[in-house]
């Protein structure tokens, strides 16, 4: 390789990007620009990956944690030989485009992770180098590295300001996750103008603080000093490693560079023009030079044979192994083994028993068949009840166990499940709080939806109903705030057995999945006059089912949803005493209810009836959707602080509240 044909590699990169930007009126350029040189040499020399198979299992990860910079990822996927066309960089954040203008990991071939947000990424990361370690952990085998490759993300001085990215990188120092290399584009620039106003910090010791080797690089534009950098941070195998580069953001560009004024604009003709002629680039527009093309599309025979090499040690390894060989076909595919729910409790009515606790004994029921399913909790498994039982906690230095133990860092902890989820199908990850704290993760849960992957999100303690804490750890507004969020699919079980239900059905969901679990011990349903715990079951699996008075077309329905359910049962109870046909409605998951046909919604909430209460501890906000001008219980404003009971009775969720409620609507 000659170093003129590296240095037009280089600013193919650039062009592209700045042309694409242009033609779309919008992106951001100066990153592109900045960072080509460092993204060059980790893509042609370093980053294992076979572009006509974007998810050949032991590729190295590679995260634009900077999204903004999309067009970077964008130009290297199109010029290495993935699916993405010179078309689709003219079609740059259009309607309908596989380029959109941040990276979405459900769209575009090659892209591992939906990024824009800042910090995210970073996180991500943290995520699949801890995949990549409990993988090899758990499938290498004496001359069988079948699980060997590294997670590299490039981060940018927004996403190292960013909290979650703290956390995450706290966690990578502490579990001495040895194959996660950040690359720094320490460019000095924001968005508002120099970094220096808000970022003075020495980012390394920071970095070195948290355990990790670091390296700097004074020149962005040096490849061959950016080149030993990344050799020397792969040899380092026991601590993640941050690679600072100088660089400049909107190289080549004159009047714009080195600004604040290249980050999140097009530079203009006139300057593009400036920019060009400052490479000795041609002013045609998306030009690529053929041997710069040639040159990135080595990447395709080489891949090719990384891949072919692989999966010959994947036959051997077979033939070697056939059970383990078997599970990671099973797991790598997306599917459950054969009984993975055989374990799966039903609970009698003999006593109460809190949801929390409930799904610590269905999670583990899970859990013992299905290995590749890891997860933990942000320092309180005593109270959410989700440890697995007989496995290893991570720890210092030691990163590949089932049990997780985040810390206090909720929000970290949503965005490296997602990463383990991110990492390519084969683990199946959960997280445990308080609801409380859903609130710290939510821009995690969100991208989880937006990237259709399927985390668990487990919360406990899930109402006023935890008593005496107060109104700083009684959520209110949660269940609603989540339900909200398009494709996540949010459960707040009812009893025991609907928790079972819930669990059971959100392992065969693609999407991720949100559980609302009571801290109280609630009574345990067990499906009288419905056709039993099973009926249950298929009723969960629908999202809303008749629980009780199932005959005719009732004269009132009463509806909820976890905790509450044992209320308006109670209710329900009185009514028919009294000789009002009422119906009870359980509606666990609203998500679930809508997916089903409108002949199953009707035959749950026949249209016919108007008169309609429910009762939930929470906002109201929403329930019109199945009340309509009836009567929404609820909490529209903060708890207090008192044993639950009280509250209740305060707040009026009662039995007696909701029968005369019904009395008002007949």
């Amino acid at each position: 390789m000659t170093s003129d044909i590296q240095l037009q590699a280089i600013n193919t990169i650039r062009t592209l990007s700045i042309d694409a930007v242009q033609k779309a009126n919008s992106g951001h350029p100066g990153l592109p620009m900045g960072a080509a040189a460092m993204a060059f040499t980790l893509w042609t020399r370093h980053l294992r990956h076979n572009p006509r198979d974007p998810h050949w299992a032991n590729r190295d990860r590679f995260v634009l944690s900077a999204g903004h910079g999309s067009m970077l990822l964008y130009s290297l996927l199109y010029l290495t030989g993935y699916d993405v066309t010179l078309d689709d960089l003219k079609r740059f954040r259009q309607w309908g485009s596989n380029t959109p203008g941040h990276p979405e990991s459900s769209i575009t071939p090659g892209v591992e992770a939906t990024t824009g947000p800042l910090g995210q990424g970073t996180a991500n990361a943290v995520g699949m180098a801890l995949a990549e370690a409990f993988l090899a952990r758990t499938f290498n085998r004496p001359g069988y590295e079948l699980v060997n490759h590294y997670t590299y993300a490039l981060v940018s001085d927004g996403d190292l300001m960013e909290g979650v990215s703290a956390e995450a990188a706290s966690l990578a120092g502490t579990w001495g996750l040895g194959k996660l290399i950040y690359l720094y584009d320490s460019n000095h620039i924001t968005l508002d103008g120099k970094a220096e106003m808000t970022f003075t910090e020495d980012v390394a010791a920071r970095y070195r603080a948290y355990g990790w080797h670091t390296v700097e690089v004074a020149d962005g534009n040096d490849v061959e000093a950016i080149n030993h950098a990344l050799n020397e941070a792969k040899e380092v195998t026991e601590r993640p490693s941050l690679i600072t580069i100088r660089t400049i953001i909107g190289y080549g560009s004159p009047n714009k560079g080195n600004s604040s004024e290249a980050h999140g604009s097009p530079l203009g003709v006139d300057e593009i023009k400036l920019v060009k002629e400052f490479f000795g680039w041609p002013q045609e527009d998306f030009f690529v030079p053929g041997e710069a093309l040639e040159l990135f599309r080595t990447a395709i025979e080489s891949g090719a044979r990384l891949e072919n090499d692989w999966n010959e040690l994947f036959q051997n390894y077979r033939r070697e192994y056939p059970d383990l060989a078997a599970q990671w076909d099973r797991a790598l595919a997306g599917e459950l083994p054969a009984g993975w729910d055989s374990e799966i409790p039903s609970f009698s009515a003999d006593k109460k028993i809190a949801t929390r606790n409930a799904g610590g004994t269905v999670l583990n029921a899970i859990a013992k068949h299905i290995p590749t399913m890891i997860g933990g909790d942000a320092d309180l498994a005593g109270s959410t009840k989700t440890l697995i039982k007989g496995e290893e906690n991570t720890g210092p230095n030691h990163p590949a166990a089932r049990n997780i133990r985040f810390g206090v860092r909720e929000h970290a902890m949503g965005s490296i499940a997602n990463g383990l989820a991110l990492h390519g199908g084969i683990i199946k990850p959960y997280t445990a709080t308080f609801l409380t704290f859903s609130d710290y993760m939510r821009p995690s849960i969100r991208l989880a939806a937006l990237s259709e992957i399927a985390p668990v999100f487990v919360f406990t303690h899930d109402s006023i109903g935890l008593g005496e804490d107060g109104p700083t750890h009684q959520p209110v507004e949660h269940f609603m705030a989540l339900r909200v969020i398009p494709h996540l699919y949010f459960f707040r079980p009812a009893d025991a057995n609907e928790t079972a239900a819930a669990w059971r059905t959100a392992m065969t969901l693609h999407h991720p999945v949100a559980f609302a679990l009571s801290r109280q011990d609630l009574p345990v349903l067990t499906g009288e006059g419905i056709g039993g715990v099973e009926a249950i079951h298929a009723g969960v699996a629908r999202g809303g089912y008749v629980l009780a008075g199932t005959e005719g077309t009732p004269d009132v329905i009463l509806m909820g949803t976890g905790s509450e359910i044992s209320i308006a049962y109670e209710a329900y109870q009185t009514l028919k005493a009294e000789g009002i046909n009422a119906r009870l409605v359980s509606l666990p998951c609203w998500e679930l209810f809508e997916d089903q046909d409108a002949e199953y919604r009707e035959s749950v909430l026949p249209s016919s009836v108007h008169a309609r209460v429910s009762i939930e501890a929470g906002v109201t906000l929403g329930w019109e959707r199945y009340v309509w001008g009836g009567v929404a219980i609820g909490v529209d404003k903060f708890g207090a602080s008192a044993p639950y009971q009280r509250i209740y009775e305060e707040y009026g969720l009662t039995a007696k509240h909701v029968v005369e409620a019904a009395k008002q609507q007949l």
